[in-house]
């Protein structure tokens, strides 16, 4: 058995470097400011500090700057505390867009798991809740979420976007029924409320932990199914608007590509974008590289009907 090389993608050491001296990729406005992402990372580092720290090229341009592929915000939230440096870790390849492609989201399924771990270890609820920028009820709430839910349902949609209320209605099945349930939510990738609403309605009373009320239909009925075609009727109306604008699209970004390309190719340009923009530099290579190398028939659907 021959052993294989493993290539290090980082530095083995983390690098203390200056804030100001870490060139983003991308601005970070006030829209970002205040959004709940931008609100918890924030919460997030003045309760427990920096858990992952900001991700940077290793090495620096010829003005000593660095360029930083993962953790813009965190270096934004830390100037905006007065900070002026921080922990980075080294990457050794300048691929800006590897680290969020990669990235596992967190599910709530172990969004739950890692509360109940926390509590168990005697973190209280209150710093949890501080931490994630939530209230001590939300953390409450996922603590108990999958009371109800049979082992089988939770391994079925442990890595799932389920919404949180979906396991409300889940709670109402019999466990053969829950298992029967999400296993169509994975079949159909719909992890919705509103789908598990509809199978819950298409529930018998034997396969229910408690019978319906009355006066609420066991199955669903023909308004219900009108509502559904409407609905239908609807998407694809939609799905024919963006089929007819997909080719006029598409010649629209091919000129605009080969016209971005044609003043990237004029060296002046190119110099005082790198030297002043190095992001919108990168951002659109990466455009480029996906937009000209498609063969041209496919990028260009209505380009002999255009020339016609």
């Amino acid at each position: 058995m021959t052993e294989r090389s493993i290539r290090l993608v980082f530095e083995p050491e983390l690098a203390v470097l200056r804030l100001k001296s870490l060139l983003p990729l991308k601005q970070v406005t006030d829209r970002i400011r205040r959004s709940h992402k931008y609100k918890v990372i924030a919460a997030s580092i003045d309760e427990i500090g920096i858990i992952e720290p900001p991700v940077v090229f290793h090495k620096p341009d010829q003005r000593g700057r660095y360029m930083l592929l993962d953790g813009a915000l965190k270096r934004d939230i830390l100037l905006a505390r007065g900070e002026t440096e921080t922990e980075c870790l080294l990457a050794l390849d300048d691929e800006a867009y590897t680290y969020n492609k990669k990235a596992i989201r967190l599910s709530v399924v172990q969004e739950h798991v890692m509360i109940l771990r926390a509590i168990e270890r005697g973190v209280p609820e209150g710093r949890i809740a501080k931490a994630l920028n939530v209230k001590i009820a939300h953390i409450k709430q996922r603590r108990r979420m999958l009371r109800g839910i049979c082992k089988q349902a939770v391994r079925l949609l442990r890595d799932k976007p389920v919404n949180p209320v979906t396991f409300d209605v889940l709670r109402k099945m019999r466990e053969p029924r829950q298992i029967e349930a999400c296993e169509l939510m994975v079949a159909a990738s719909n992890y919705s409320s509103s789908y598990a609403k509809a199978l819950l309605a298409a529930t018998s009373d034997a396969e229910r932990v408690q019978p319906q009320r009355r006066g609420v239909p066991a199955v669903v009925t023909a308004a219900d199914l009108a509502l559904l075609e409407r609905e239908l009727n609807d998407v694809q109306k939609k799905a024919g608007i963006v089929e007819a604008a997909y080719g006029r699209d598409m010649l629209d970004l091919a000129i605009a590509a080969r016209y971005v390309s044609d003043l990237l190719a004029r060296t002046a340009i190119a110099r005082y974008l790198d030297d002043n923009h190095p992001e919108m530099t990168k951002e659109f290579g990466s455009i480029l590289a996906a937009t000209l190398t498609q063969p041209r028939k496919k990028l260009l659907p209505t380009a002999k009907g255009a020339n016609a």
